[in-house]
Formats: C-alpha cells, sequence, structure tokens
C-alpha cells in the first residue's frame, strides 16, 4: 500500500461567499421570547368580519331549517290533535309558549342594542359639546346622563351631588368634569376589577393548561366575558347580540391600531427590566396573554363609557397589569 498524501482532484472548489450565515443569536433569542398567540388568535377570532357570501349561506341555512322545523311542528301538532285531543292541544300550547319566549328573547336583544347605541350615541354629543365648548349641550348630555342612571341606587350619591354642584359651572369642560367625577368615577373602579379580574383568569390558564387550543378558547370566552361585565358596569346590559357586537368593535380596534402586540415594556411593572427571555414559556405566554387582556379591557371601558374620559383620567394597560398580574405565578423579586 502506497503511503503519502493522497490528492483528491474537485471538480469545483468551495467558496466561502457560499457558505450559509451564521444564525443571529438574537433572533434566535427572540424566537423563544413569549408573544401571547393565545391572545392574538383570540383577537383575530372576534375581530373577523364574515364575507357577504358566508352570511347569504347561514341566512339561508337558518331560513331553510326554521321552515322546516315549523312544518313539521304543525303537522305534528295537527296530526296529534287529530288523534288525541287533549294532549295535541297541550303540546300545541307548548309550541306557542316556545314562540312567545324566543320572541321575548328577540325583545330584549333589541332593547340591548338601543341601550347601546343610546350610550354611544350620548358619548359622541359629550365630544361633540366640549370641542364647541358648548354649556346648553353640555347641560343636555348630563341630563341624559342622570336619567340613564336614575334607577340605579349605587349611582344616587352622586345623582344627589350632580343635581346640588352644576348650578355652579358656568362651561361645558366644567359640566362634564363634574358629571364624570361624581357618576361615572366609582364605575370605573368598578369597570377596572373585572378588567383586572378577567386578565388574572386569562394569565393563569394560559400558564397552566398545556393543551393547544384550550388557551385560545379560554382567552375568548374570558374576553368575551369581561367585555360584557364592563357593558353592565357602565349601564349598556348587553344581549348576545350585542356583546358580540362590542367585542368585535374592541378587537378591531386593537387590531387596527396595532395594539395587540408584544414588548417588554408591557410587563416591566410586573418584572422589573427586560425579562420575557428569561421566563419559562408557559408562564412567559399566561403573562403576556393577562397583560394583553388588560389592553382589550382599557378599549371596552373606552368603547362602553357613556363620557369620553377627561385628560389623565383614562386607566393604563400598565397599572392595571401591575394590580393584576403582580405576584400571580410569584413575588417581584422572585
Amino acid at each position: 500500500m502506497a503511503k503519502g498524501p493522497v490528492l483528491i482532484d474537485l471538480a469545483e472548489t468551495p467558496s466561502v461567499a457560499d457558505a450559509p450565515p451564521v444564525p443571529d443569536m438574537q433572533d434566535a433569542q427572540e424566537a423563544h421570547i413569549p408573544q401571547g398567540r393565545a391572545m392574538m388568535a383570540a383577537a383575530r377570532v372576534a375581530s373577523r368580519r364574515p364575507s357577504k357570501l358566508v352570511r347569504l349561506f347561514w341566512w339561508v341555512t337558518t331560513t331553510l331549517i326554521g321552515a322546516v322545523v315549523t312544518v313539521a311542528a304543525w303537522d305534528f301538532a295537527t296530526g296529534l290533535i287529530a288523534r288525541a285531543p287533549v294532549v295535541g292541544w297541550i303540546i300545541t300550547g307548548l309550541f306557542a309558549l316556545f314562540v312567545l319566549t324566543l320572541l321575548m328573547i328577540a325583545i330584549r336583544e333589541l332593547a340591548a342594542l338601543a341601550r347601546l347605541t343610546r350610550i354611544d350615541d350620548l358619548r359622541h354629543e359629550a365630544a361633540t359639546a366640549l370641542e364647541a365648548a358648548d354649556l346648553p349641550a353640555a347641560r343636555k348630555v348630563t341630563d341624559r346622563l342622570v336619567a340613564l342612571y336614575a334607577g340605579r341606587e349605587d349611582t344616587r350619591w352622586g345623582r344627589e351631588r350632580l343635581q346640588e354642584l352644576r348650578g355652579d359651572q358656568m362651561d361645558a369642560s366644567a359640566l362634564l368634569t363634574l358629571a364624570d367625577a361624581e357618576l361615572l368615577a366609582p364605575l370605573d373602579v368598578a369597570a377596572s376589577r373585572e378588567v383586572e379580574a378577567a386578565a388574572r383568569q386569562v394569565a393563569a390558564v394560559t400558564a397552566l393548561v398545556p393543551l393547544a387550543l384550550a388557551d385560545v378558547a379560554t382567552a375568548l370566552a374570558a374576553n368575551l366575558r369581561m367585555i360584557r361585565r364592563v357593558a353592565d358596569v357602565y349601564g349598556g346590559r348587553s344581549g348576545f347580540f350585542g356583546s358580540w357586537r362590542l367585542t368585535r368593535a374592541v378587537m378591531s380596534h386593537l387590531v387596527a391600531t396595532g395594539a395587540v402586540a408584544v414588548g417588554d415594556d408591557m410587563l416591566e411593572p410586573v418584572l422589573g427590566g427586560s425579562l420575557l427571555g428569561k421566563l419559562s414559556r408557559r408562564f412567559g405566554e399566561g403573562l403576556v396573554n393577562g397583560a394583553l387582556t388588560a389592553r382589550v379591557g382599557v378599549a371596552a371601558m373606552d368603547v362602553c363609557r357613556p363620557l369620553p374620559f377627561p385628560p389623565g383620567k383614562r386607566p393604563t394597560s400598565r397599572g392595571i397589569v401591575q394590580r393584576s398580574l403582580t405576584g400571580l405565578f410569584g413575588s417581584k423579586g422572585a
């Protein structure tokens, strides 16, 4: 066997320029940073508006099903009356009661949508009165605001204080600021507590439940419930369709403005510094989803409130995150 160097003839000599780039360590670290995917997916689901073709499909489907069920029920009831009159009339009465219940539910849903529309109109009138410095318009808004809360015992003291002090206000801004402080400030506290509770729930479930879709379903359900409760706090008691309309409006606003996004500053009040990349994956996702829920809650307060927030009085998602998530998965210094 020959000894010595072996010469291998290569058809092409490799070039250093053809070598693949070295992976960027910063990109690799960012790939492991929690992104709040559950809340982002829930926001996309809630903000998506079905196409006209899909809406036409569901309208035709529900119409056909309703017609088939109605005809079948009518034939069943009339045939039963012919065979057994007493039982047939009992079943007919139950069908009538069922239809009456559906009608009452529809009336309640329409009333809920009307309340939401009334609150939305009131907020726009208040903004217009403030912009134009129109004192008569501000007084009209105040009267409508008092009428909105006339039946609520928890606002009685504020309504009495507003009635006592409103005569001293000589401009629109002062009058609406007084109405805000006396009537809406306590409701803001109650609404913030609902947002904090929802943020804690979403954070805990995302961190502790390992199922792939459970966190998305929980985030969507918790945000739907939170938005409905925030609306209830401000007097816009919403039914099923009203709640979904509010949720779509809030989520569409957040998606359009890019507010459903993640940054280290979201959790700085809880963690201190830039620690998202150092958290465990599940706990980091939980905290981010909870912080995004707080953003949704603040947007819901904007949408459901009958008056726009005065300057400097709007709650911040950072403050809600600090109150709701600090200590959820251990102390700040842990």
